[in-house]
Formats: C-alpha cells, structure tokens, sequence
C-alpha cells in the first residue's frame, strides 16, 4: 500500500511562510536551509519550497510514498495522469517526480528513504 509522505508548498517568502507554519503546526522546523524548510507532524513531511512557484506550482503538492517509483509513474499515466516533473535524485538515495490528474492538480510520487 502506498501511503502519504509528504505536502510541500510553493511559498515566495520563506520566512514569513516558515513563521506561519511553526505556529500553526506547534514546532520548530527539523529542516531550516535556505532551499528548503521541513517539519514532521505526526509522521507526515511538512515542507516549505521557496522555488516550487519557479517551477510552476500553484498550491500544495501531495508525495505519495511508492516502492518503485518507474513501476508507478507507468501504472498513474497509464490511468490518465500526465508526466509533470520527470523522475530526480533528491540525495540520500531518495526519487520524486510529479504528475497531473485530468483536473489540472498536481501529484507528487516518492520513492527511497
């Protein structure tokens, strides 16, 4: 079963974002780098990314955790989602990459630590 990792959203001003979060999420951010701001709440990676409206980001993004990320950006656009952002190596042996439903929304799909 695949299961929720992540919500990153797309924020242009970091701090003010980073701000916000930490008072509304109750904790300090375990991640606090100039690319990148992250929280965990209960399990579940809150992230901050100050460049995701540079890459077309409108609203928050949805990781969904997979064991096999290729097998499972075959299986989504197969069901009629569209490669939005192909697979990267984000370091520590980790895999994203994006797609969009038929309504335009997109998705993101996880695979590693």
């Amino acid at each position: 079963m695949n299961t929720l990792q992540s919500i990153v959203y797309p924020v242009r001003d970091l701090d003010a974002a980073k701000v916000i979060h930490t008072a509304m999420l109750g904790t300090e951010p375990h991640t606090d780098r100039p690319f990148y701001v992250g929280f965990n709440v209960g399990g579940v990676e809150i992230g901050l990314d100050p460049h995701g409206h540079e890459k077309g980001l409108t609203a928050p993004v949805p990781y969904i955790r997979v064991a096999d990320l290729d097998a499972a950006l075959t299986e989504v656009q197969e069901a009629g989602a569209t490669l939005a952002g192909e697979p990267q190596d984000v370091g520590g042996g980790t895999r994203i990459a994006t797609v969009t439903d038929t309504d335009g929304n997109t998705l993101g799909l996880i695979q590693g630590s």
